[in-house]
């Protein structure tokens, strides 16, 4: 498809085609429309947000709002949180004033907590970790000495990648308490795998960046409303608003170029298949779809997608008949359950119950597990962990599972993670599994949305001044 130039060297009437309507797609048909092209995003699914959505649920407790999952980010995402600031939903996803973790081990029935101070790195945690009761002084003084240690690596130096982070904890003195009850607390929630499975590149960024690079950098922010209302409907208005053409319920098919340009075919269901055409094509999409839409030569060997691995994530939700946690959250140790939300609020919940999502990553022993199992293994857990609960009847209990959660940190895994340019022009890839240097976050699927919507608009001759910002 050929245009005639701007004066200030943009194409005019430039199209694009985003294929995806997660985070990363979003975010680059929001870029590039703001940019003056003209985008239609393809989706899928009815909705838009990939996987981190919302569904109704009726049930003895009422008519609930249900998030797939537990969603949280860090002060440390400043992409993400630019993000929802350009849709219109950072009120509605607030962070902490300060990082507050309560962390209960249910072998000794004893909360610790995890917090900061307003003085500057690392002494920003230092009065936490004196006092974390889970831990002996020896032990505290171990995690110190491998902080200072950890400091001195550079996430993005290719060799770490080649790591798994728990061999270096263990060179590094952690013992298994150290790693259970801090670096795996952290680690499997940001990085979706336990220490011995994660690359030490990638677990060097979520701890530099998260408690090393501001005092403020780890306090969390969650949705006080269902995701369904941010990524999808108040996405869906911001994309709107901003001229993109969104085509839900959507699929492609192929994407081929021509002389013309490129086309995308695509199937809509009812209407049968199309094709539309376009200067620039994004695959926002996960790496085996991004695979079996690639053309020959647009990567040296797409095969390698297919060998980034995924990982999944369990997620167990419990209605109870009256208020059994006081907290809106809090982390556990030497039990099986991770993390605990009470999401009684945003789920529409009436006042006289509450309802606890139990977020349970890295999650490959229990994924497929049935329902009586896992009712059977949690709920006597979360009695023990919550003393209120032991008379309370259970008005519901269910589990949503994402069995590809995210793709797999293990070791080895950057030298597969590709560039969001492909060796094709006019063709890029975006996701949180392509090469932004973070964990499959959703600070780095907006990153690589970020990323694609740069080298697009760069090779279309837009002057740098005028590209979308890349987060600091």
């Amino acid at each position: 498809m050929t245009s005639a130039a701007r004066p200030s060297g943009r194409p005019e009437g430039a199209a694009a085609v985003v294929i995806g309507g997660g985070l990363a797609g979003t975010t680059v048909a929001l870029a590039l429309a703001d940019a003056g092209l003209d985008v239609t995003l393809v989706e899928g699914r009815p909705r838009l947000g990939g996987l981190v959505f919302s569904f109704r649920r009726e049930s003895a407790a009422g008519d609930l709002t249900v998030d797939n999952g537990q969603h949280v980010y860090l002060r440390c995402c400043t992409a993400y949180r630019s993000f929802l600031e350009r849709i219109g939903a950072a009120e509605l996803v607030p962070l902490q004033d300060r990082m507050d973790v309560p962390v209960l081990d249910a072998d000794r029935m004893r909360l610790g907590r995890l917090r900061r101070t307003a003085l500057p790195v690392p002494l920003h945690l230092a009065k936490s970790l004196a006092t974390y009761p889970h831990l002996t002084p020896a032990e505290r003084a171990g995690v110190v000495r491998a902080t200072l240690a950890l400091k001195r690596l550079d996430p993005a130096d290719p060799a770490l990648d080649g790591v798994d982070f728990g061999s270096w904890l263990r060179r590094h003195g952690q013992s298994p308490r150290a790693v259970e009850a801090l670096w795996d607390l952290v680690g499997i929630a940001t990085l979706n795998a336990t220490a011995n499975d994660a690359s030490l590149g990638l677990a060097a960024k979520v701890f530099k960046t998260g408690l090393l690079s501001a005092p403020g950098a780890a306090d969390i922010g969650w949705a006080q409303v269902p995701l369904g209302e941010v990524h999808d409907a108040l996405a869906r208005s911001a994309l709107e608003k901003a001229g993109v053409s969104i085509r839900l319920r959507t699929r492609a098919v192929a994407v081929s170029r021509t002389d013309e340009g490129w086309r995308v075919a695509v199937a809509n269901g009812p209407h049968g298949r199309e094709q539309l055409a376009a200067d620039t094509v994004v695959l926002a999409v996960p790496q085996r779809e991004t695979r079996g839409l690639l053309p020959d030569g647009a990567l040296a060997d797409k095969d390698r997608l297919l060998e980034i691995g995924t990982a999944p994530i369990l997620n167990v939700h419990v209605v109870y008949d009256r208020k059994v946690l006081r907290r809106p959250f809090f982390a556990a140790v030497g039990s099986p359950v991770q993390w605990v939300f009470d999401r009684t609020h945003a789920a529409g919940l009436a006042e006289d119950g509450q309802y606890l999502a139990l977020s349970q990553s890295a999650a490959q022993q229990e994924i497929d597990a049935p329902v009586a199992k896992l009712r059977a293994r949690y709920l006597p857990e979360l009695e023990r962990l919550l003393p209120a609960a032991r008379g309370a009847r259970v008005r519901d209990f269910f589990v949503t599972r994402e069995r590809t959660a995210t793709f797999a940190p293990a070791p080895g895994v950057g030298r597969l993670r590709p560039d969001a340019r492909t060796q094709v022009p006019g063709l890029y890839l975006a996701g949180a599994w392509t090469a932004t240097g973070w964990p499959a976050t959703m600070e780095s699927a907006v990153r690589s949305g970020t990323a694609a919507a740069r080298e697009a608009l760069t090779e279309l001759g837009f002057p740098q001044g005028q590209l979308p910002q890349e987060a600091a």
